[in-house]
């Protein structure tokens, strides 16, 4: 096992306190004993419980999961690794040491646990299992790289390639965009198995299924503005232009039927295309750029 004072096990927190003893307790029992929790303000004692179980607590400035972990590696964690994962007891301990591995082996900078690797009986509900899905076949499509389970909240990382990410989610996007930016930056990432356990009884989550899916996706989405471009403006460009074709089919249709002309409709349909195919060809354009800079980048490593 690494030196526990090269790891530290980060915990950000929201309301934890039927589980976070526990999940304090058994990192610390299996050697690691630098524990911080960050608090997001819980109005349950989960802050008094995670110190009386051993951890350094401290209560985030902002609001969020994405600026407590921001907060906390930028400012109250020294050590050159983090082990990062919830307070609700999904995760063990008994993987830290898989996730780890690929960091001190030098084989990654970044590792993503993969809960559907092992997941167990009730761990997550047919609705998040399919929202799942959707979100890691989008990245994928997206940002051209199959890392299984990018909603994962179970991370190891160096605080060196944490440093290399421009992050700004305040929410439950940040393991979306740390995929992003991994993918983008090309920083090493390998996923490993993990075991995923369902929350124990008395515990509730702080998950939106509906609304932080929608997030989740339009993060995806807004990202793909710098990761990729041809993606981004050619979806946009695409509707724009198919919207202008229909609409122009059916001035020609009503104006060789019915011998009725739509001006304003022509006008709009004309516009519509236009800017679509503008749209198209700034993608490529921007693509271009994109594909010149990352091998220019390659080059000079």
């Amino acid at each position: 096992m690494a030196d526990s004072d090269a790891v530290c096990v980060l915990v950000p927190t929201l309301d934890e306190a039927a589980t976070i003893g526990d999940v304090v307790r058994d990192f610390r029992d299996a050697g690691y004993e630098n524990v911080l929790v960050v608090d997001g303000g819980s109005r349950d004692d989960t802050q008094s419980v995670a110190r009386s179980a051993g951890a350094r607590v401290v209560e985030q400035t902002g609001t969020g999961k994405g600026q407590a972990v921001r907060e906390a590696v930028t400012e109250h964690v020294d050590a050159p690794y983090v082990l990062m994962l919830d307070g609700d007891g999904t995760y063990s301990a008994d993987d830290a040491e898989t996730m780890l591995e690929p960091l001190m082996t030098g084989d990654a900078d970044h590792v993503i646990g993969d809960r559907f690797a092992d997941m167990r009986a009730g761990a997550m509900t047919p609705l998040n299992r399919i929202g799942n899905r959707l979100i890691n076949r989008a990245f994928g499509f997206i940002h051209g790289e199959s890392f299984r389970d990018i909603l994962s909240g179970y991370r190891a990382f160096t605080h060196e390639s944490f440093e290399q990410m421009h992050l700004t989610s305040d929410g439950f996007g940040i393991e979306t965009e740390m995929a992003v930016e991994c993918a983008k930056r090309s920083i090493p990432t390998t996923v490993v198995p993990v075991t995923y356990f369902p929350r124990p009884e008395g515990s509730n989550t702080n998950l939106h299924p509906v609304r932080d899916g929608g997030i989740i996706f339009l993060e995806l989405y807004r990202r793909a503005k710098t990761n990729n471009p041809l993606f981004y403006f050619g979806s946009i460009g695409t509707v724009s232009t198919a919207a202008g074709v229909l609409v122009a089919a059916y001035v020609a249709v009503e104006w060789i039927t019915r011998q009725v002309s739509h001006e304003v409709l022509a006008i709009v349909a004309a516009f519509a295309i236009l800017v679509g195919v503008q749209l198209l060809m700034f993608g490529l354009l921007a693509d271009l750029i994109l594909t010149l800079h990352r091998e220019d980048r390659h080059d000079r490593k």
